[in-house]
């Protein structure tokens, strides 16, 4: 039997400073973060209960935080680069699959947004780079 695992965290609202806008342009009011981590299915399926068995993901949603608010961005995709980099430092991600999106965009309404997914191997390819 195949076991996966994930963690998925859905909109995170970011406070963040990002784009470069001209008088009359649409700002967007929020940018929300989605991010699925595979890790080993012996993290989640566990035989006890403590932190000691699992993926602490906390460190690494208050990374997400530091990074968002660290400056301004001029693009959506340098954000979730460096978000992307901060997974890269915890051994338990295997892969990922990581969106953010903001919002309005037109006439007060929709959502814009970059997605990336890095398999096994791509990110042990980013992992060992660094």
């Amino acid at each position: 039997m195949t076991q996966q695992a994930c963690i998925e965290l859905k909109d995170l609202k970011l406070r963040t400073s990002i784009g470069t806008y001209q008088t009359g342009d649409v700002v967007p009011d929020e940018h929300l973060l989605n991010l699925t981590l595979w890790i080993d299915a012996e993290l989640v399926f566990i035989k006890e209960d403590g932190m000691a068995h699992v993926f602490d993901y906390d460190p690494l949603v208050q990374e997400i935080d530091r990074l968002a608010n660290d400056c301004h961005y001029e693009t959506q995709e340098r954000l979730v680069s460096r978000i992307i980099y901060a997974c890269c430092m915890h051994k338990e991600i295997q892969s990922l699959d990581i969106s953010l999106r903001k919002g309005p965009v037109h006439n007060n309404s929709g959502t814009l947004g970059v997605r990336l997914q890095l398999d096994q191997l791509a990110l042990n390819q980013l992992k060992q780079g660094l």
